[in-house]
């Protein structure tokens, strides 16, 4: 399966609970971490819900 490179970009001070926790899903916990994971619908989903906070990284 195809991986893709998430890059936090924004804070998520003031952001509700549920954006929260699906950035430490995804394990973005400090502000321009790179994380690469499988693109996979479930991945995929999770960065869609959180797309004005992070960026896709090529």
């Amino acid at each position: 399966m195809a991986t893709i490179k998430v890059k936090k970009v924004r804070s998520v001070i003031n952001r509700p609970e549920r954006q929260k926790r699906t950035m430490q899903a995804l394990g973005l916990n400090k502000m321009n971490k790179v994380m690469e994971h499988e693109a996979t619908p479930q991945i995929l989903g999770m960065i869609k819900k959180v797309e004005h906070l992070v960026e896709v990284v090529k």
